[in-house]
């Protein structure tokens, strides 16, 4: 029975991901930062399919905020290392430097660490059974989000370079290294960050004509986590219909 991780796993594309391989069979833990609702009705969702899904809320641009939501877990095949914010949109000089630091923050630094400590609970190197380290990037890393988040993008570019560095680092130690790259997705993430119009006004310029789903985002996720994709690591799979 595989056992995953996800952080960010109650909302959105984390809830998706989540519901996505309960149906696969995968016992979850879920992490989240503060919406209990939102973590309670994903894992009743969840364990409906017939798998053990606890919650854990905690901080994960805090030490101890990782170390708990990896406490929780035990006999770890997976992690999803989805955690990730963004606040509004304006241009960086627009931002302020509180703003920035808090988004690079969440969508960088503490990626990094959660990467870190998925290596020491899967790699055989420290007595773990190897498995799959999933990195959820953005589009926005390669596209730069001009006039939108910058920042952010840079973090998600960061994120790109950890999926790639450290892929090639630990593809001894049974862990494959693998990232999604969601591009324009319909989520409530817009309307969060002071833009609700924004998928009407973008979906026109994406190649396929629309918004994406944040189930399509979790088929890609399911499919890099199975034996199918066993060939793969330290690169980043872009679901963005083609932008």
């Amino acid at each position: 029975m595989p056992v995953t991780l996800i952080t960010g796993g109650t909302r959105g594309i984390g809830a998706a991901i989540a519901l996505r391989l309960a149906a696969a069979g995968h016992d979850l833990v879920l992490g989240y930062r503060a919406d209990a609702a939102a973590a309670a009705s994903t894992a009743e969702t969840a364990r409906a399919h017939g798998i053990a899904c606890a919650t854990v809320a905690a901080d994960l641009t805090t030490d101890d905020g990782i170390a708990t939501v990896f406490a929780a877990a035990e006999r770890l095949t997976g992690v999803v290392n989805n955690a990730g914010a963004t606040y509004r949109y304006a241009s960086l000089a627009q931002t302020s430097p509180a703003e920035i630091r808090r988004t690079i923050e969440i969508n960088l630094t503490a990626a990094v660490l959660v990467a870190r400590a998925a290596v020491r609970a899967l790699s055989t190197s420290y007595g773990g059974a190897g498995g799959v380290i999933v990195n959820v990037s953005s589009g926005a890393a390669t596209i730069g989000s001009p006039g939108e988040y910058v920042h952010y993008a840079a973090a998600k570019a960061g994120v790109d370079t950890l999926t790639r560095g450290l892929g090639l680092e630990v593809a001894d130690q049974g862990i494959r290294v693998v990232g999604v790259a969601p591009g324009l997705i319909d989520t409530d993430l817009h309307a969060r960050t002071g833009d609700p119009d924004r998928i009407a006004r973008m979906a026109p310029d994406i190649p396929l004509g629309r918004a994406g789903r944040t189930t399509e985002v979790a088929e890609a996720v399911a499919w890099l986590m199975s034996d199918a994709a066993a060939y793969i690591t330290a690169t980043t799979l872009r679901v963005a219909g083609g932008r």
